[in-house]
């Protein structure tokens, strides 16, 4: 067993013992919320945004992009489980800012192996075999974090399944500071009709 996985249920054991009533909370989030962010290690939605379990829905894709799965989730939340409001909140120093579609494509082209970035770009460590299927995937990477939040609350708003009332706020997570701040382009474009 790896010492990862031993740690982990090391870990869940001890949640075990403290999880106590949580296993009466309700489906739908207590505070009928749903925020949208970044999948990166840093980023702790439960402590920045004032979580306990049961209160929100979290989803988690690299760079928080609004993707078709992302959005499918969101409408779910809303639909069925009567989440009222929207976060979308990307953050600093994201990876989805250093690379390219193109970049990926030849990385995965090259070897499906792990990646290694220096100051000279990226590089594969390892020989192929590669795949060429990765052309087929819009990897959504960010060029422009504040534009990319904007584009993201965009997409959501104007998707056919999301209904017009209910208001998507767009922020970027500093992750020097902790600080949410306000993309108010973004907040203005999910503004609530």
């Amino acid at each position: 067993m790896s010492q990862v996985r031993e740690e982990v249920l090391k870990a869940n054991q001890a949640y075990v013992q403290e999880f106590g009533d949580k296993g009466k909370l309700a489906m739908p989030p207590a505070r009928r919320f749903a925020i949208l962010t970044c999948m990166d290690a840093r980023l702790d939605p439960a402590k920045y945004a004032g979580l306990a379990e049961g209160d929100a829905h979290v989803v988690r894709n690299a760079g928080g992009r609004a993707s078709d799965d992302a959005i499918r989730s969101l409408v779910i939340s809303y639909k069925l489980l009567g989440t009222k409001e929207w976060f979308v909140i990307h953050h600093t120093d994201c990876g989805m800012e250093s690379f390219t579609d193109e970049i990926m494509n030849d990385l995965l082209a090259s070897s499906l192996k792990t990646a290694s970035v220096d100051e000279s770009g990226w590089h594969d460590c390892c020989e192929g075999p590669g795949s060429t299927e990765g052309k087929y995937i819009n990897w959504m990477t960010i060029s422009d974090n504040a534009k990319s939040v904007v584009e993201d609350v965009l997409r959501i708003r104007n998707h056919p399944l999301v209904p017009k009332d209910i208001p998507i706020y767009g922020y970027i997570f500093d992750v020097a500071s902790g600080e949410l701040k306000e993309i108010t382009e973004a907040t203005e474009a999910g503004k609530a009709s």
